[in-house]
């Protein structure tokens, strides 16, 4: 599934809505060499409420600092450098410890908005994961609970949907992945380090 014939840093991103399986497939990728492959989730850069800002709030991934992803994870990685990163704790809503991110072997980007304009020129590779909204939404209840119908049915769906819409993201991708699991997509990959 991965080739590698360079020390160079290889940037996936993958993105597509929530509950769509991109956690999933980017676990798949660590399982298939732990050693080589460093997944980071969108949802650790989420921004702690004192530093979200309400006219933010409306913009494209407005609550999500997408600047610290681009200053402390795609910029050194873009140039093979060693870098670290503080994740969010979702439950204390703070940031919480630090993260090393070693350069070289894959480095998996993954969740909602991971391909928002201004961190998309960045990756080596692009995957959407393709998942049915209804199936999504059930996915989402199931892991966070009958009481979040609510957010995502009126906050998160609606808000991923603009983005979309707007910005486009399908149209930038090397790859879209069925994500509703009748297909091996995940198996039969193969990307190549160059």
């Amino acid at each position: 599934m991965i080739n590698k014939t360079t020390d160079k840093t290889f940037l996936l991103g993958i993105d597509g809505c929530g509950g769509a399986g991109k956690s999933t497939l980017a676990q798949a990728f660590k399982e298939v060499d732990a050693n080589n492959v460093t997944v980071i989730h969108m949802d650790d850069f989420y921004k702690p409420s004192i530093l979200r800002e309400p006219e933010k709030k409306e913009e494209i991934g407005g609550n999500w600092d997408c600047e610290r992803v681009k200053k402390q994870i795609l910029l050194p990685l873009s140039k093979n450098q060693s870098t670290k990163y503080q994740r969010y704790d979702w439950n204390r809503d703070e940031l919480a410890e630090w993260h090393d991110v070693p350069a070289g072997g894959l480095v998996v980007i993954e969740g909602c908005y991971s391909l928002i304009n201004n961190l998309n020129e960045f990756y080596d590779y692009k995957i959407w994961v393709d998942t049915p909204r209804d199936l999504r939404l059930s996915r989402g209840i199931e892991r966070d609970g009958e009481g979040n119908r609510h957010l995502w049915e009126d906050l998160w769906m609606p808000a991923e949907e603009q983005y979309i819409r707007e910005q486009q993201p399908l149209k930038t991708v090397d790859l879209r992945v069925d994500g509703t699991g009748k297909e091996s997509d995940i198996k039969n990959l193969e990307l190549t380090f160059l």
